[in-house]
């Protein structure tokens, strides 16, 4: 895996809808800009070599520093691949698709569901939303949320940006009803 920078982002709401938000509402993303391991390959049909050189490696790396950047129990997480423009969103979609990228997320943070996910093609500094779930329960609904990401230099045309993001509550002032009263 070649690596050309990780980016940390930590966001803290203080304040929704007027009143403070105590504690703050924090959310973290960690981002790898790595190379694309299939560029100027042209159509590749099996992608298993590549997930098998990339994958765990990138998972393993944007897990712990996530978590870390987080500072508090993960309590919602999504991912992304963001591919540039000369590759294809397969590419991104083989590589945080696998359990060998998502379980190093899943032991981090204590997790049993699916990572929600994003997936896109475009140019540096596509602007991009990783949606987030609750760790164990995909259900309850406050912690359904995204976060906004722009990078402005990534990815470069033969790049993807591999993300992690992780939040320690849900939504800022929730007050949504649960999923079990609408059934």
């Amino acid at each position: 895996m070649s690596t050309r920078k990780i980016v940390t982002l930590v966001e803290e709401v203080v304040t929704e809808g007027g009143r403070p938000v105590e504690p703050a509402a924090r959310v973290a993303v960690v981002a790898a800009i790595i190379a694309n391991p299939w560029e100027g390959q042209g159509f590749v049909e099996d992608l298993a070599p590549g997930i098998e050189a990339t994958a765990s490696d990138v998972g393993a790396l944007l897990a712990a520093r996530v978590v870390e950047a987080l500072g508090a129990p993960v309590e919602a997480y999504g991912k992304a691949a963001i591919v540039g423009l000369d590759g294809e969103i397969e590419h991104g979609s083989a590589l945080i698709h696998t359990l060998k990228f998502g379980d190093h997320f899943r032991k981090a943070a204590s997790a049993t569901t699916l990572l929600p996910a994003v997936e896109k093609r475009g140019p540096a500094g596509v602007v991009f939303d990783i949606p987030l779930k609750h760790i164990t329960d995909a259900t309850i609904r406050s912690h359904h949320q995204s976060i906004e990401v722009r990078l402005a230099d990534a990815p470069h045309p033969g790049e993807i940006v591999i993300a992690l993001a992780a939040a320690a509550q849900g939504r800022p002032q929730q007050r949504l009803a649960p999923l079990s009263t609408e059934q």
